[in-house]
């Protein structure tokens, strides 16, 4: 009885987000057979994300590879204050996002792809506008393309030889 209530009791790393599963069929000469496709996106909610594509003729197995996938491509967002550092536009094909801060309370005014995306890298308060397509993956990529775009005080100051104070002015 007791060694059952330490089961599962780990902390998990990674906060695991289901953005998008779709179901496609392909047709055989018995029928229909389904297979599955699952995007997820994962992050530590100290400034680490990473999303990832699964498919599987499984539910579960889809959203295992797209989480270990996920895993496998983390980025860092730089956060200041649970908010990014300045305004950034990322495209992706036909999607395009806007990202920008917000003062503290605000919340993320997002979508269902980029709030994920947000959330999962433990921003609080950001504004955003989806804009052009709005497929999942592709917003999702777009979000990822401003994410990386972001510039770091600390790391920009130091690129150009000069301390923080130098920089705002």
């Amino acid at each position: 009885m007791d060694h059952q209530k330490n089961f599962d009791r780990e902390p998990k790393e990674f906060v695991e987000k289901l953005v998008k599963l779709n179901r496609t069929a392909k047709v055989v000469k018995g029928g229909r057979r389904f297979s599955f496709s699952a995007l997820t996106v994962v992050g530590d909610q100290k400034g680490r994300v990473g999303f990832g594509f699964g498919k599987a003729n499984d539910v579960t197995e889809a959203i295992r590879k797209s989480i270990d996938r996920a895993k496998r491509n983390l980025v860092t967002v730089p956060l200041k204050n649970g908010t990014i550092p300045h305004e950034i536009q990322g495209k992706f094909k036909s999607s395009s996002v806007l990202l920008k801060p917000a003062c503290s309370g605000t919340g993320i005014i997002a979508g269902g792809a980029v709030r994920a995306v947000l959330e999962a890298a433990g921003a609080t308060d950001v504004l955003s506008k989806s804009l052009g397509s709005n497929a999942a993956v592709n917003v999702v990529r777009a979000t990822f393309d401003a994410v990386e775009g972001l510039m770091d005080a600390k790391v920009l100051a130091k690129n150009r030889g000069k301390t923080l104070k130098e920089l705002w002015g």
